[in-house]
């Protein structure tokens, strides 16, 4: 879509699908945006990892959830997945031309949220003490 065209704008374009479940928009941020896939991405922009490094890198991510994310990650086009003839096999995962291409504007947005965490922690307070 083109920078210049408004959010209104772009709304009413999106609104052409039956629903917004069908946004295109929404389908690749809902990608993006899981609980762990941002933190895996940003990882993974350093250098490939081996599954077992990635592990170790995030210790609060259980197997299955890091598996999950890897996969969904893998499907969408941003990580691939090689695996090495070992014994026992060796799988590396790193980022694909697509997902280094959305490093900029990830990255752009991590250091918005941790600059303005305050701010929103304190909005978050305030509504719910109803101050």
């Amino acid at each position: 879509m083109d920078a210049h065209i408004s959010f209104a704008d772009r709304l009413r374009a999106l609104q052409q699908h039956s629903s917004f479940e069908n946004c295109p928009v929404r389908q690749v941020m809902q990608g993006i945006f899981g609980k762990w896939s941002t933190l895996l991405l940003l990882a993974l922009a350093e250098r490939p990892y081996r599954f077992g490094e990635l592990r170790r890198l995030v210790p609060d991510i259980s197997q299955r959830m890091l598996t999950q994310t890897l996969r969904d990650l893998e499907r969408d086009g941003y990580v691939y997945r090689k695996v090495y003839a070992t014994k026992p096999p060796s799988v590396e995962y790193g980022l694909t031309a697509l997902g280094t291409s959305m490093l900029t504007p990830l990255n752009d947005l991590v250091v918005w949220a941790g600059d303005n965490f305050t701010a929103v922690a304190s909005a978050r307070k305030r509504f719910d003490t109803g101050v």
